[in-house]
């Protein structure tokens, strides 16, 4: 039995959740009286596999299992509303979704998330009570450190794991430990294999520093003597961890400690989202763009559109578009900040800036793929240039595509950053975008920056 596959979860995710999908569609049809026929029989089949695919890369298991039941439920809704989409296109595609009774298959998308939640919930109440509990994995840990206490202090947290830490065991004399421990030390890491064998422990988990490697290997070769499953529990929190996660390359094992959070599916849904919501507001501000552009036109001599060199994905150059608000177009070694009163912003120019008009173009550089609607706003070349070199992670701000709008811009770090101060609190911004982002977090920056783009907050 490995770490995640917990009974109860292990259940649900092979067993009862393909029963679900599948039985209330049976269920959906017996309540109309409609036949269940050979195409209810496809349907049925194809919603399994499509549903098990989507669910294995939401996986909303790893939710489940660190309790965030919100998060949970809605992994579980999102992951079922793609699966009917998925459905939907393939029914119009090919012509079979006449043979389907509009109301069946309408009752059974919107019915099933709510009793797979119900279930998952109802089994939740019932597997964490501890007189119910039928599998409670015992657990011990070598090592006395703030990892290991940090993991037991977890299982404790979140009882849905079914674990149970009966204590630790290190080398060290107990006036090292520290002082606030509410675990038993059991014994010497050269105890380890006596304990399991005569308490018949089922998990053992080893949080000790590289300089324990030989007295690891030789608690190893003892345990093999046993039947315990045996864990490491790396110290990757001294590192400034950003979507850190465990992956592995042609099979072998490997920690990510720096991550772009957009690879797999996180990617998919992204791009996804960005073309349908920049194809949306192109349709609808098209007519505007026009106007916009016949406004500059006769304002002031120069292009309509400005071109700048931004640093985008992973730091390679690209060219960003904007509305021209000002009597030059610097694009070179030295760019100067627009500041309040600036002599270079044009009449029309000063309206689009404190408006955010003059952003509308850069929709055509999502559509490209070059940028996103939601990420770190891209800065002049010159700019990356001058701030690397003066703040620690700069760069990690480059490992999305740079957006129309941010976390840093909702939360009052949008115009001129004239200091050094103001510019590593954007940075800060931007990276904690990176390491806690989700599809609901971008939404919320969307509709936060409507209501900054209307109250015109440092905007010159």
């Amino acid at each position: 039995m490995t770490i995640n596959e917990i009974p109860l979860i292990s259940f649900f995710q092979r067993i009862l959740d393909p029963l679900i999908i599948m039985g209330m569609l049976y269920a959906s049809s017996m309540l109309y009286g409609e036949p269940f026929t050979g195409y209810s029989l496809v349907l049925m089949i194809l919603a399994f596999f499509i549903s098990s695919a989507i669910y294995q890369h939401i996986d909303p298991y790893r939710t489940w299992r660190s309790g965030r039941m919100l998060a949970y439920s809605r992994d579980v809704t999102v992951g079922w509303a793609l699966t009917a989409a998925v459905l939907v296109l393939l029914g119009s595609v090919s012509g079979l979704d006449y043979h389907y009774e509009e109301r069946v298959v309408l009752t059974w998308f919107v019915a099933t998330p709510f009793v797979l939640l119900a279930s998952h919930l109802a089994a939740r109440k019932v597997g964490t009570n501890p007189a119910s509990a039928s599998e409670v994995r015992s657990v011990l840990i070598v090592g006395v450190n703030d990892v290991g206490i940090k993991f037991a202090q977890t299982t404790e947290r979140y009882p849905g794991l079914f674990m149970q830490v009966r204590g630790f065991f290190d080398d060290r004399t107990a006036d090292r430990h520290p002082a606030n421990l509410s675990y038993p030390v059991l014994g010497k890491m050269s105890d380890v294999a006596a304990f399991v064998r005569e308490s018949n422990i089922k998990m053992i988990f080893i949080s000790q520093p590289i300089s324990a490697q030989p007295r690891i290997r030789k608690l190893l070769d003892e345990l093999q003597d046993t039947t315990a499953s045996v864990y490491f529990l790396p110290d990757i929190y001294v590192f400034d961890l950003m979507q850190a996660r465990f992956d592995s390359v042609g099979g072998m094992p490997v920690i990510a400690i720096c991550e772009t959070p957009f690879t797999g599916f996180n990617s998919l849904v992204k791009r996804a989202s960005d073309i349908v919501l920049a194809l949306i507001i192109q349709l609808l501000l098209s007519p505007l763009m026009l106007l916009i552009a016949i406004a500059v036109k006769m304002s002031s001599p120069g292009p309509i559109i400005f071109r700048q060199r931004r640093y985008g994905l992973y730091g390679e150059q690209i060219y960003v578009y904007k509305f021209r608000s000002m009597t030059v177009t610097e694009d070179g070694a030295n760019v100067v900040q627009a500041k309040k009163g600036d002599q270079r912003v044009t009449k029309v120019g000063g309206f689009l800036r404190k408006t955010s008009l003059d952003e509308l173009p850069q929709f055509i550089n999502v559509l490209q793929g070059r940028m996103s609607i939601v990420g770190p706003r891209p800065h002049a070349v010159a700019h990356n240039e001058q701030y690397r070199k003066l703040i620690k992670g700069y760069m990690l701000r480059h490992k999305a595509k740079p957006g129309i709008t941010g976390w840093a811009q909702v939360n009052g770090m949008r115009g001129e950053t004239d200091t050094l101060d103001k510019m590593e609190a954007r940075i800060r911004y931007d990276l904690d975008y990176l390491r806690s982002w989700s599809l609901w977090l971008d939404l919320w920056i969307i509709i936060k920056t409507v209501k900054v783009v209307l109250a015109r907050e440092n905007a010159h």
